[in-house]
């Protein structure tokens, strides 16, 4: 059997498939297009591909042969899952491997903002800092303040339970109760508009659907303390990328500490303007442990899949019922 990869990712992951299928890889460190993914495709049982990679009907139905999809991704908002079903093919995910990676790195955005670490950093290099001095780049502290998390999934709840050492009262809105979050941190469930108005530190972890889209408006930003910080390492179009420059530019807000953006890779020109915003490059699980489990992740799942077994990360279960065997 054939594998299209669409993009080199960790060696160990391409190592298990090289055992028993042939591969054929990306050579290029760079996102396909959706007709260089087509061509790839052709003649292929499986395909790997990234969250970045346009994976539509018109690519789906390009191979006839196609009998697996497995994303190196733990989102899969960029495959038409239910074109694939269509077809019986299985789309398979990464979750679970980066979660603490994701939520580590969303405190670190949230310290960097709330302490003008970028700031401060440029700040010395060009040779401003002559001594201390009582005003100099002043911050916020996060200790004993009040943390609102929108959306407790496996993320956001792993998020949420690191603020224990710093003795935050945390709040967070949710379509369910979390229970570890209330009997481990004394959490509390919110309507999301109370959590907008009381929090200082605001984390975003819900997924992108169509009830999320521009969750956070204008409307959401002016319900925030002039003091608040707004992290996002969900999915960009959750915020309303116009609105939250405006928020940014005349304060509405202190600050906030972006992974991800409206129109990824594409990036508002205002943001390069504005110190109270730190820029990440979708790094959110960029660690070497976490990139390579979800390489080996990734590749199991297609392994298992091509081999006529159910992948353990199968979005799409239901391919699998009433399907004909031998």
């Amino acid at each position: 059997m054939k594998i299209f990869v669409t993009r080199k990712i960790p060696e160990p992951g391409l190592a298990v498939l090289k055992k028993e299928f042939t591969l054929e890889v990306n050579p290029e460190d760079r996102v396909l297009s959706k007709e260089e993914i087509i061509k790839g495709i052709k003649g292929k049982d499986g395909l790997l591909c990234l969250l970045t990679d346009p994976i539509d009907k018109e690519v789906i139905d390009a191979e006839p042969g196609l009998k697996m999809i497995a994303s190196y991704a733990v989102g899969y908002d960029n495959i038409d899952i239910a074109a694939a079903t269509k077809r019986r093919i299985p789309v398979s995910n990464t979750p679970g491997v980066l979660t603490e990676t994701t939520a580590e790195l969303a405190w670190a955005l949230l310290f960097t903002v709330a302490r003008r670490i970028v700031e401060g950093d440029t700040f010395t290099r060009e040779g401003k800092f002559t001594g201390w001095a009582p005003m100099l780049l002043l911050g916020q502290d996060v200790s004993h303040k009040t943390l609102g998390v929108i959306g407790t999934g496996r993320i956001g709840t792993a998020f949420a339970l690191k603020s224990q050492g710093f003795h935050m009262n945390v709040l967070y809105a949710d379509e369910q109760r979390n229970e570890p979050l209330e009997q481990q941190l004394g959490a509390t469930k919110v309507p999301l508009q109370k959590l907008l108005k009381e929090s200082d530190f605001i984390s975003i972890h819900v997924p992108l659907t169509k009830d999320t889209f521009h969750l956070i408006d204008e409307k959401e930003l002016r319900m925030m303390k002039k003091t608040a910080i707004l992290i996002n390492t969900a999915r960009g179009p959750i915020i309303n990328e116009k609105a939250l420059v405006k928020a940014l530019s005349e304060q509405w807000i202190f600050g906030a500490g972006l992974d991800v953006y409206e129109k990824e890779p594409a990036l508002s020109p205002e943001f390069k303007q504005l110190k109270n915003v730190i820029l990440q490059p979708h790094t959110g699980s960029g660690t070497i442990e976490t990139r390579t489990k979800m390489a080996l992740m990734a590749a199991e799942n297609l392994r298992i899949g091509l081999q006529g077994g159910i992948p353990p990360n199968c979005i799409n279960k239901e391919v699998f019922q009433n399907k004909p065997t031998g």
